[in-house]
């Protein structure tokens, strides 16, 4: 088990850190401060008519945490799960939700010069939920707004804005 230390050390003034993961080809960026820890993925307890985007529940120290994999959300080709398929775990305001991803890279911090709008083109991801493109160098992230992901109406795994 690795444990995100939420530290602004290294990064640039008025930056943002964002934990990078890889789905398939792509590189993806969500808000640090939304990471409560990062695991290595276990099989959860499947939940009978869930979607399929929702590979079930774990009992994290008392608490039932759905995990949903980003590659079924996504429509990504199926993956298999490997020594370096993680598992990120969020704290979206008052409910805590697993991510299955590819693995995960590291902590980027991104000025506001550095996010560029993204193209308004047909995706699987809703785009109010990609908050831009963050580019370092040659990287270029695609940064989701992983709270309203999660309060979407086909999710519904946290609750809508407050």
């Amino acid at each position: 088990m690795t444990v995100i230390a939420k530290t602004a050390d290294a990064a640039p003034a008025g930056a943002r850190e964002y934990l990078t993961f890889r789905l398939d080809q792509e590189e993806y960026g969500i808000d640090i401060l939304k990471v409560q820890e990062i695991r290595g993925y276990e099989p959860p307890t499947r939940i009978a008519n869930a979607p399929d985007f929702i590979k079930g529940v774990v009992n994290l120290r008392g608490t039932i945490v759905p995990i949903v994999d980003m590659r079924l959300k996504f429509h990504c080709a199926q993956a298999d799960y490997n020594s370096f398929t993680v598992v990120i775990i969020l704290n979206l305001r008052s409910r805590v939700v697993g991510i299955v991803v590819d693995s995960v890279s590291d902590v980027m911090g991104l000025t506001p010069d550095s996010i560029h709008p993204a193209p308004d083109v047909d995706s699987a991801i809703d785009n109010g939920c990609i908050l831009g493109l963050g580019s370092v160098g040659e990287r270029m992230l695609i940064l989701l707004d992983i709270e309203k992901l999660m309060a979407s109406a086909d999710m519904g795994l946290a609750a809508a804005n407050e």
